[in-house]
C-alpha cells in the first residue's frame, strides 16, 4: 500500500526491499540489493559509501606502514614520515606493551591522585593543562570571528560522560553510565588504585558530571555556531570567577596575559562558581581521574585496551574490538594525520583527476552565481554581496602543498631509548597544546588544511571561507573520471555544492567573504532567509528514522547545505543536457548505509547531519526535475506536495 505526502518516501527506510520504485522510496530503489548483501565489519558499527572507501583505503595504507616497517619499502621523500613509521612499530609492538602493563602512565596517574585540597589544584592548574590533563573547562586558541586574520582565546564548558545533554534523559541512560562506571573501576584497578578507592573515585566522578549535565550546551546549541562569539574583557571574565584563581592560571600559561577572551558557553561561566571551588573538589579530582585513565588505557596493554572498549561497546555497538596492528596503524595516522594524507595524495591520486575536479568546482561555482543572479527572493544590494563572497572561495583539493609545522615539533623516542607508545602519545599532546597557545601572538595561516589527504570527507570552513576536498573522496561513487558527468554530478558535484552551500547556510550566512562574523544582508532578506530556514527546520523535525526521532533544528545547516548542492547539482546537469535519472540515482547511492541501532542512537544526539537515507529521499522530493525524470504522481509514495517543498538555493 502506498502511503502519500511522506517525507522520505514510503515504507521503512532501514529495511531492504528489491521492489521499491523510484516513485514511491527512491533510496530503497537504488540501495536495497547493497543493503542485502552488505555486512557491517565486525569492528565497525557501520557500513557505508564512504566507509567503504575508508576501508579501502585503511587496507592500502596498512599495507604500505607493515612494508615500511620491515624495511620492504623504501620511506618516500615526504618531511617526518619516518616519525610516523617509527610510533607505528611502537604501537604495534604488543610484546612490550603488555609487559610494560600500568607502568607508562603511573607517574601521570600519581600526580593526579596526589593532589591535596583546591588550594593545591589551583596551585598545579596550569601546569596539570599544558601537560594534558583535562581540566573541567576548555581553553584554547582559535581565530576571532570578527577580525579573522587574529587569533583570539576561548573559554568552554567540560565534556559529558555521556555524548549530549539529551542522552541523560533517556531511559537508558543509567545502564550506559553503569556500563562506564564498572569499566572506570576495573581500569583503575588494573593501574594499581585499591579498590575502595575505585570505586570512591567513580561514584564521585558521576556525580560532577551529572552537575555538568545540566549546564554545557546540547548539540542542538552548538549547531548555532555563531551563538560561541560572546568576547569579554579579561577583567570582566575574571570577576565572574571567585574560587579558582584564573589570573593566576592565565599568567602561568602566557608571557603576556591576553585583555579579552571570547565565552562560547556564557552558561557555564555563570555556573563556574558553583561547580568549580572547594566543597567540590574530591568530585572534580575524582572526574579528572576517571577520565584520565579511560583516555589512556588505548595506549597501554592488550588487557587494558580490551577492558576500556565495553563504554565504547555500549555506545555503538560494535560487536569486537579492532585488531592490535590496526590500532597501530590509526594511531600513527591520528598523530601524524597530515603526513600520512600527503603521502596518499602523491601516491594515489592523479593529476587528471585533480584538474577535472576543479574544473567542475569552478562550474558549480558558475551554476551557483547564475542561481544567486536569478533569484527571485533577494535584493540586488544582497546578491552582489552574495556574489563577492562566493568569488572570494578559496579551493584546498587534494592535498596540502606544505605540511603544517606542528608534525617538525613531534620527536617520537624508539624503544631503544625508553620511549613508550603513551610517552610518545603525551609528549605530542603537550605540543599540540604549546603549539596551540602560541598561536595568540601570530597571525592565522590561512593555508592550513582542516582535513588530510587520505580522509573520505569534505568540508567548508567560515572563519577562511575555503572549501577542502581530500583526495580519499575523489573516487567512485563519488566521482570516476570514467562514470559519465550526469553520476559525478550526483555524486562529487552534490559534495562540491554541498560545501558551497555552507557558505550561505544558517552559520555561513553570517560570516562574509573573509570569514568575518558580520551582517551583509538587509534586513528584509534575512527576514525570508530565516522563514525559509525554519522550513527547513519543519521538513526533518519529528521524522521517525529506526529507533531515533530527527530534530530538525539541530541538522539544520547540514539539510540547508544539501538542498543547495542538490539544487546546483542538478541546475549543472541539466546544463549540459545530461540524464538526470543518474543524478538522482548516483545521489541516493552515496547515502547508501547500514548502521547498528546503538549507533543510529548515539549518531542522532551528537550530529548536525541527518542519517543518509534521509538525506537521499527528502532532499530528492524537494527537486522539481526529481518529479520529472521519474514521473511520479500524487499516488506515489515520494510525492511531497509542492507547498511542502523546501527551496532556500
Amino acid at each position: 500500500m502506498s502511503h502519500f505526502n511522506v517525507r522520505g518516501g514510503a515504507g521503512d527506510i532501514i529495511k531492504p526491499d528489491v521492489n521499491a520504485r523510484p516513485q514511491d522510496n527512491l533510496y530503497l530503489a537504488v540501495n536495497s540489493e547493497w543493503l542485502e548483501k552488505a555486512k557491517i565489519p565486525s569492528d565497525r558499527s557501520r557500513i557505508s559509501s564512504f566507509d567503504g572507501i575508508d576501508l579501502n583505503i585503511e587496507k592500502e595504507l596498512m599495507s604500505d606502514f607493515a612494508d615500511f616497517a620491515a624495511g620492504k619499502k623504501e620511506l618516500p621523500d615526504i618531511p617526518n614520515f619516518d616519525k610516523a613509521v617509527e610510533l607505528y612499530k611502537i604501537a604495534n609492538n604488543f610484546e612490550k606493551r603488555n609487559a610494560d602493563g600500568a607502568k607508562p602512565i603511573k607517574a601521570d596517574l600519581e600526580v593526579l591522585t596526589s593532589l591535596r585540597d583546591f588550594a593545591d589544584l589551583n596551585l598545579k592548574a596550569a601546569d596539570l593543562y599544558k601537560n594534558g590533563f583535562g581540566l573541567p573547562f576548555s581553553l584554547y586558541v582559535e581565530a576571532d570571528m570578527k577580525n579573522t586574520k587574529v587569533h583570539a582565546l576561548h573559554f568552554g564548558g567540560a565534556s559529558l560522560i555521556l555524548p549530549d545533554t539529551t542522552t541523560y534523559e533517556n531511559p537508558a541512560a543509567r545502564d550506559l553510565l553503569k556500563v562506564w562506571q564498572k569499566q572506570t573501576e576495573k581500569l583503575l584497578t588494573m593501574a594499581g588504585i585499591s579498590e575502595a578507592d575505585a570505586q570512591k573515585y567513580v561514584d564521585q566522578a558521576l556525580a560532577f558530571d551529572k552537575k555538568l549535565s545540566k549546564v554545557v550546551k546540547s548539540s542542538e546549541e552548538w549547531a548555532d555556531y555563531p551563538a560561541m562569539y560572546n568576547p569579554e574583557s579579561i577583567t570582566d571574565f575574571e570577576s565572574k570567577i571567585k574560587s579558582f584563581k584564573f589570573d593566576h592560571f592565565l599568567a602561568e600559561l602566557f608571557k603576556q596575559k591576553p585583555e579579552r577572551i571570547i565565552v562560547t558557553e556564557p552558561r557555564y561561566l555563570d555556573h563556574f562558581e558553583e561547580l568549580i571551588n572547594p566543597d567540590n573538589f574530591e568530585e572534580i579530582k575524582s572526574w579528572m581521574i576517571s577520565n584520565f585513565i579511560n583516555s589512556v588505557a588505548a595506549y597501554l596493554s592488550q588487557d587494558f585496551r580490551e577492558a576500556a572498549f565495553p563504554f565504547s561497546q555500549a555506545l555503538s555497538g560494535q560487536p569486537e574490538l579492532s585488531s592490535g596492528v590496526k590500532q597501530a596503524y590509526r594511531i600513527a595516522n591520528g598523530m601524524f594525520s597530515e603526513v600520512v594524507g600527503v603521502y596518499y595524495g602523491q601516491t594515489y591520486f592523479g593529476a587528471e583527476a585533480k584538474a577535472d575536479v576543479e574544473d567542475m568546482i569552478h562550474k558549480m561555482i558558475d551554476v551557483y552565481e547564475q542561481r544567486i543572479t536569478a533569484n527571485d527572493w533577494l535584493s540586488e544590494d544582497t546578491k552582489k554581496k552574495a556574489i563577492v563572497k562566493l568569488r572570494a572561495l578559496i579551493l584546498k583539493i587534494g592535498y596540502p602543498d606544505k605540511i603544517e609545522k606542528i608534525y617538525d615539533r613531534f620527536q617520537i623516542i624508539p624503544e631503544a631509548d625508553g620511549g613508550s607508545l603513551y610517552a610518545n602519545e603525551a609528549a605530542a599532546g603537550r605540543e599540540q597544546i604549546k603549539y596551540n597557545l602560541e598561536k595568540l601572538t601570530q597571525n592565522v595561516d590561512r593555508g592550513v588544511w582542516l582535513m588530510p589527504g587520505n580522509l573520505v570527507n569534505a568540508c567548508y570552513d567560515p572563519q577562511r571561507n575555503d572549501i577542502t576536498f581530500p583526495a580519499a573522496i575523489l573516487q567512485k561513487p563519488f566521482y570516476d573520471l570514467k562514470q559519465s558527468r550526469a553520476l559525478n554530478y550526483g555524486g562529487i558535484g552534490v559534495v562540491i555544492a554541498h560545501e558551497i552551500s555552507h557558505a550561505f547556510d544558517n552559520n555561513g550566512a553570517k560570516f562574509d567573504e573573509f570569514g568575518n562574523l558580520k551582517n551583509w544582508w538587509t534586513k528584509e532578506d534575512f527576514a525570508e532567509f530565516e522563514k525559509r530556514t525554519q522550513e527547513e527546520i519543519d521538513l526533518f523535525n519529528g521524522i521517525e528514522y529506526g529507533p531515533v526521532t530527527l530534530n530538525g533544528k539541530q541538522i539544520v545547516s547540514e539539510n540547508i547545505a544539501d538542498q543547495g548542492g542538490l539544487t546546483a547539482a542538478v541546475e549543472a546537469n541539466k546544463g549540459e543536457g545530461g540524464n538526470m535519472k543518474e543524478v538522482f540515482e548516483n545521489f541516493a547511492r552515496v547515502w547508501a548505509t547500514k548502521q547498528l541501532p546503538e549507533s543510529i542512537k548515539t549518531q542522532v544526539s551528537v550530529d548536525v547531519h541527518a542519517p543518509g537515507p534521509e538525506r537521499a529521499n527528502v532532499q530528492s522530493q524537494c527537486q522539481e526535475e526529481f518529479y520529472k525524470a521519474f514521473d511520479v504522481k500524487p499516488e506515489d509514495g515520494m510525492w511531497l506536495d509542492p507547498e511542502k517543498r523546501v527551496v532556500i538555493w
